[in-house]
């Protein structure tokens, strides 16, 4: 299944699909796989590996490996199998463990200047979400904070002004 180009960090050079965002490391490495073959993978701050798109088990540690001198997880980065090497490019992530996890993958906390909006999973939400709330106030008056679920408590997080 081939990855959504409309993604934000879809970027120039390893893939071949206009440059969006840069990358916060790039790396080519030898290992197992087709030319063509692409896998998305997260790398948690504790050091695992989450392997979101790929061939059937395929173990991300060699391309993480390739990475280590350049960057720190947490992280998300794309690799493209070119013909004998894989190319790689990571972009740091905002991770943050909210403590009670709330329901719901992806979470919307928006500050227009009056009320303070929640949607969760695409619908509107009473429950208040005060880290994510704080992580915007820090940043901006207006903004807009998008969380997603990456592993148990532990979310990504995008904080955008208004």
């Amino acid at each position: 299944m081939p990855l959504d180009p409309s993604r934000d960090w879809l970027a120039a050079g390893i893939t071949g699909i206009p440059r969006l965002r840069e990358w916060d490391a790039v790396a080519t490495v030898d290992g197992p796989g087709n030319p063509g073959d692409e896998v998305e993978f997260l790398a948690l701050p504790d050091g695992r590996l989450v392997v979101e798109s790929g061939p059937s088990g395929f173990d991300a540690s060699g391309l993480a490996d390739a990475l280590a001198r350049s960057l720190d997880p947490p992280y998300r980065a794309l690799a493209r199998r070119r013909s004998e090497l894989w190319a790689v490019g990571a972009r740091s992530l905002d991770v943050r463990r909210l403590d009670p996890a709330p329901d719901g993958n992806e979470i919307e906390v928006v500050q227009d200047g009056g009320a303070i909006a929640i949607r969760v999973d695409g619908m509107p939400s009473t429950h208040a979400v005060p880290e994510l709330e704080r992580i915007g106030e820090a940043r901006s008056g207006t903004y807009v904070v998008r969380a997603r679920r990456l592993d148990g408590a532990l979310f990504e997080v995008e904080v955008e002004p208004l």
